[in-house]
């Protein structure tokens, strides 16, 4: 049996042009048949979208809201069932990592969204008494979500949070499913259909396909009726959609990739090179490396420390068994990624092969080169290798290391490790002033790995990381911005201005920027 899609307010066989199968990728058993949608399909959901976002457009803000919560709650009570088949389509742990971490993330951030959209305050309502203009942030239209592979319920394109993100704002969503965990995206739009019904949403405010042809997503992301897209993927694959939504003028919020570097200072290997060794080691084997903020590239200076550092992170990778790797292209991409970085210059400290186990798996690999030969071939020495690998640079000075920061690309994160006790300060003062402007976000003495659901994340970067430096795809309300336009009321009659810029504030505790200065109050 080949599953159905979601369109248009009803489950129905797709119009498609073949079927795929998504493994297993701890077995390389095949799995469940899903459709690949022609434009057909594509066609239908457009429309539909549109008709639900005029639909939406009605609505109070509180409709949002309650569709997010219902969402949220009905993940939950399939939660053994969606986390089983996270499993059997990731290989993902289930505890603690899909049930006890990922699963409660991707809840929260639900009713995150559900608050800011209650609430208000995401859309920045500004009013200026003087010159009866007023102005605030509102929904687009439809927003297209396609999530990535490594993350099948937090970043989900059915209740992740770009879903999330461009609900709460006021957007109906059309996704399109991870093709390495179809199954899980099915269940979580089950779950946000019975959600649908209990909150009284227009019943296309969800639609889901599966699999497109590159061509068809690609006219997808360029339609007139799409408001936007949310992409987190390939850097190859997110810069053709991006080259086509930037052909039409649409925007397209883009996550591609990210070395995520960790500059690691003397005198913090000096004062706790083990405790350092070992936290790194953790946060890039973690999940066998599969994370967009793994640490993949490692700055160092040369010296023995150094070089006791780098023999205790063997000892802890050798120690390690591989993970299990999402999937059979992952594991090639891993594989010619590691052979790139080879080619250029550096030269293996320890794995580099695939790894001999039942499911698709990569031996843990360290590289390594100089400092000088970093610089000889920059660009083609942070080639990402998405997986459980990361490249040692080590320069000679400080000088060096100092050019070598200068030469990275745009990362999601970057991190120094210093001396409690000031004995790298000097140091830091020079690296962190060049390694800010290269990053989203800085952090000292602590590795990537973890991002929190907190307003004041960014999970965004300069590009490759993504597509623009001034949005992030976690941290509410911020990431809602992404996903509105600004609307401009100038001399508009006060009973025909939407409720967040009519002189009473509708909700009593929205913040607004009246007349130069942020209050709750309403216009006096």
């Amino acid at each position: 049996m080949t599953h159905p899609v979601l369109v248009a307010g009803r489950w129905r066989a797709a119009q498609a042009s073949g079927t795929f199968r998504p493994e297993n990728p701890a077995t390389r058993q095949p799995l469940e048949e899903y459709p690949v949608s022609t434009w057909a399909d594509c066609e239908e959901a457009l429309a539909a979208a549109s008709e639900a976002f005029t639909q939406m457009r009605r609505l109070p803000d509180a409709a949002r809201a309650d569709f997010l919560e219902a969402l949220a709650a009905s993940i939950e009570s399939r939660a053994d069932q969606i986390v089983a088949q996270a499993h059997q389509e990731t290989a993902l742990p289930v505890a603690p990592r899909l049930a006890q971490a990922e699963l409660p993330r991707t809840t929260d951030q639900l009713r995150q969204a559900a608050q800011a959209a209650r609430e208000g305050s995401w859309a920045l309502p500004t009013i200026d008494t003087k010159n009866q203009i007023r102005s605030m942030l509102a929904p687009l239209g439809p927003v297209v979500v396609l999530g990535p592979n490594n993350f099948p319920l937090a970043f989900n394109s059915v209740a992740g949070g770009d879903f999330a993100a461009a609900i709460a704002a006021g957007n109906p969503v059309i996704a399109k499913a991870n093709s390495s965990h179809p199954g899980t995206t099915r269940l979580l739009a089950e779950a946000a259909w019975e959600a649908l019904q209990r909150s009284g949403m227009p019943p296309a405010s969800v639609q889901l396909l599966y699999r497109l042809a590159h061509e068809d997503g690609e006219r997808l992301v360029a339609d007139r009726r799409v408001g936007a897209t949310a992409y987190t993927g390939s850097r190859a694959a997110g810069l053709k959609l991006k080259a086509a939504a930037d052909r039409a003028g649409k925007p397209i919020y883009l996550e591609l990739s990210s070395v995520n570097p960790v500059i690691i200072l003397p005198g913090a290997l000096k004062e706790r090179r083990d405790e350092i060794a070992s936290q790194f080691a953790t946060s890039c084997l973690m999940g066998a490396g599969q994370f967009c903020t793994n640490p993949g590239l490692v700055l160092l200076l040369a010296g023995d420390e150094t070089e006791r550092f780098i023999e205790a992170v063997v000892e802890r990778f050798k120690a390690t068994p591989p993970g299990t790797l999402l999937s059979a292209g992952v594991m090639q991409s891993l594989a010619q990624s590691i052979s790139a970085l080879i080619r250029a210059g550096a030269h293996t400290v320890l794995g580099g092969r695939p790894a001999a186990t039942g499911g698709y798996a990569h031996a843990n690999t360290l590289l390594r080169v100089t400092g000088s030969q970093f610089l000889e071939a920059p660009q083609a020495l942070q080639t990402e290798a998405f997986g459980n690998a990361s490249l040692l640079v080590v320069a000679e000075d400080l000088d060096e290391l100092c050019r070598v920061v200068d030469e990275l690309e745009g990362n999601l994160t970057g991190c120094l490790y210093t001396h409690s006790g000031g004995l790298d300060d000097a140091a830091y003062d020079q690296l962190a002033p060049r390694l800010r402007q290269k990053v989203g976000r800085l952090l000292n003495d602590k590795m990537p790995t973890g991002v929190v659901v907190s307003p004041a994340m960014n999970h965004g970067g300069p590009f490759p990381a993504t597509g623009h430096p001034g949005f992030t795809a976690v941290g509410i309300p911020a990431s809602l911005r992404r996903f509105a336009m600004l609307q401009c009321f100038d001399h508009v009659r006060p009973h025909r201005l939407p409720p967040l810029l009519q002189d009473k504030n509708p909700t009593g505790r929205t913040w607004r920027w009246i007349d130069g200065r942020w209050t709750t109050d309403d216009v006096a």
